[in-house]
């Protein structure tokens, strides 16, 4: 018999590909498509960043432009009639990000010629200072009772502090100002630091915290003698760094942006913070409300700057010892 010939016709390549074929093209095609969501994605983020950051940037690039350019470029905004109402703005707004000629004039005013800034500004750390302090020091300690023991009394006091929580200040602004009229604290500091002290944010922040440690981590140093306060101090307020960074960022970062506080419960204009004198610079000083808006700007942007590593960590940390 015949040996039959072995054909040398061999199948195009797309076909010998087969079903493997159609898994590489796939996954290419997933791959580009995961590639164009993360770019736009990336684009959108970029987008509201700009959007979020340009009202600083303008802030601070305005702060070094003279009198004069400023009242050229923003006066309209800023007009009013001879009887001290706004007018309608007709004219074009010029937002300028870079200033015709540096000018250190207004920063002049502020920090040499003009004390009166400056005042407001230590005004707003005497204020706050304290608060950020001693509302940690009363929220460790709350927090390390909360979580370390548990029971149906203290359930209903922590609910009572997250009632308050989601309530806003203005809820409780009246209660506030009675109670430090009962007390005579009305015109005087303790007004303010009082119930900025207790206040219950950080009772909250703390004790979500503290109840991610392991029980057994507390049981094992009871073993080796430890006592509630060497617990407390050795244990949860190290493994908790991270959240009481969080904490007093937020809480700084609250409190140095307040207003209606010191307009309800100080009556003296002399002790209000830097928050309140911003709004009441008048339409003549456009370009030190620029220079002084700026320097408002500087103590939370260096706290922020310097604890966003202990802030992110404070949120995402699910507790524990590391390693």
């Amino acid at each position: 018999m015949k040996k039959q010939k072995k054909s040398t016709y061999e199948l195009p390549a797309s076909r010998t590909l087969g079903r493997g074929g159609r898994k590489l093209s796939s996954v290419k095609r997933r791959k580009m498509w995961q590639t164009g969501r993360i770019a736009l994605a990336t684009l959108v983020a970029a987008a509201f960043a700009f959007l979020f950051l340009m009202p600083i940037v303008l802030t601070i690039t305005n702060s070094f432009m003279s009198a004069s350019e400023i009242s050229a470029n923003y006066g309209s905004v800023f007009a009013t009639d001879a009887n001290g109402g706004k007018v309608y703005i007709s004219e074009k707004v010029n937002l300028k990000f870079i200033p015709d000629m540096v000018s250190f004039s207004q920063y002049n005013t502020v920090l040499l010629k003009s004390p009166e800034y400056l005042l407001k500004f230590w005004n707003s750390v005497i204020l706050v200072g304290p608060i950020v302090l001693f509302q940690l020091t009363v929220a460790s300690l709350a927090s390390y009772g909360f979580a370390r023991y548990r029971g149906r009394i203290r359930e209903m006091i922590f609910f009572m502090y997250i009632i308050l929580m989601l309530m806003p200040y203005q809820v409780t602004l009246v209660p506030n100002y009675l109670v430090s009229d009962w007390l005579k604290l009305l015109d005087t500091n303790w007004a303010i630091w009082l119930p900025g002290i207790v206040s219950p944010f950080a009772v909250f922040l703390l004790t979500k915290f503290m109840r991610r440690i392991p029980e057994s981590v507390m049981e094992a140093a009871q073993i080796d003698g430890a006592g509630e306060w060497q617990i407390y101090r050795r244990i949860c307020m190290p493994l908790c760094k991270g959240a009481i960074c969080s904490a007093a960022i937020l809480v700084f970062i609250d409190y140095w942006n307040m207003v209606e506080q010191p307009l309800l419960l100080l009556t003296d204009a002399e002790k209000h913070p830097l928050s309140v004198f911003l709004s009441k610079i008048n339409a003549g000083e456009i370009g030190l409300a620029f220079a002084v808006a700026t320097i408002y700007m500087v103590p939370s942007l260096l706290i922020f700057l310097y604890g966003e590593e202990y802030l992110v960590d404070g949120i995402t940390y699910q507790g524990g010892i590391k390693g």
